[in-house]
């Protein structure tokens, strides 16, 4: 898990060049992003993990931190265990 949330918090920082991302820091919040990078993010995160999100799960409150997102990840990992 510890190299999934690496490479997530790498994936979103080269949207945030100028800011530091706290693992628990709200990405939205901070009005550095759009609706682009969601779609962009979710990609990402669905490809980098090799699962599909559901229609429901694409909730912001889903992506708007690292954290998260790797508490997305985890659910998924426990449903398919």
């Amino acid at each position: 898990m510890e190299e999934q949330k690496a490479q997530i918090k790498q994936y979103v920082s080269r949207f945030f060049r100028k800011h530091e991302l706290q693992d628990d820091e709200n990405m939205f919040e901070l009005g550095i992003v759009n609706s682009l990078f969601a779609m962009q993010l979710v990609t990402y995160v669905e490809s980098m993990i090799g699962i599909t999100l559901e229609p429901h799960e694409l909730d912001m409150n889903n992506f708007h931190s690292i954290n998260a997102i790797m508490k997305l990840i985890e659910s998924k990992n426990t449903l398919t265990e």
